[in-house]
């Protein structure tokens, strides 16, 4: 038997959605073991001077725990 836990990360991009996305994951892999998958809860842009600054996208990540 697993036991997965579910932790929340926000992460941003100047390029895309799909790039914070990508970051995140690559940097939830770096830190935690396990991960099994993610579910982009949100997506928001921020602007500056009339056009999008930032792509961020809140995630929450899934992980098995070790035994």
């Amino acid at each position: 038997m697993s036991v997965a836990r579910v932790t929340e990360i926000t992460s941003s991009s100047k390029q895309s959605f799909e790039d914070a996305i990508k970051q995140g994951i690559d940097r939830a892999c770096k830190t935690l073991k396990n991960v099994q998958g993610a579910w982009v809860q949100e997506q928001t842009i921020t602007i500056e001077n009339d056009a999008i600054a930032t792509y961020r996208v809140n995630m929450k990540v899934t992980f098995v725990l070790d035994d």
